[in-house]
């Protein structure tokens, strides 16, 4: 039997004709999860995965092995369109226009205050090179402060030094 490129159906060469486009998936994961009346962190529990990871996978920003995407169907009582949907590769890119939602606008202020900060730290303390956002990690907790409650966000990138050759 010959393999044809029209034979070959991946993830993310799938994403075509009826199948939801991942817009179509977020919407529908996110009716599912209000009409249920379930929380992120519920909805990761029950499926066995962390929940940030799983809320970007619900928003199109990250895939899901079929044994995840298929829990997060049952979990959420939705088909098989929405776990073929969950399995396709996402495209890692996003509107360059400035944010408009305060909570993301905020992030975006961030790094524009400190990005260099952060970035002649990381470099002093480990060399020349970046932090990974593959290999990588984040957690969101809430710590409760007489001041007013804060958020603590850890994120955990690998340290990937630039080579020389």
């Amino acid at each position: 039997m010959s393999v044809t490129a029209e034979s070959l159906v991946t993830p993310s060469s799938s994403l075509s004709g009826t199948m939801l486009s991942k817009e179509q998936m977020t919407e529908t994961i996110i009716a599912a999860k209000l009409e249920k009346g379930l929380s992120w962190q519920e909805i990761a529990d029950e499926v066995g995965a962390g929940v940030l990871w799983l809320t970007s996978v619900c928003f199109g920003k990250n895939s899901a092995k079929k044994d995840i995407a298929d829990k997060l169907c049952s979990v959420l009582g939705l088909g098989t369109e929405v776990s073929t949907a969950l399995q396709a590769f996402p495209n890692k890119s996003w509107d360059w226009t400035i944010p408009q939602d305060p909570v993301i606008y905020r992030f975006y202020e961030l790094i524009g205050v400190y990005g260099d900060t952060i970035k002649e730290i990381i470099h002093e303390k480990f060399g020349d090179g970046i932090m990974s956002a593959i290999d990588f990690s984040m957690d969101i907790d809430k710590e409760e402060n007489p001041a007013g409650d804060r958020v603590v966000l850890t994120l955990n990138g690998k340290f990937l030094p630039y080579k020389s050759w």
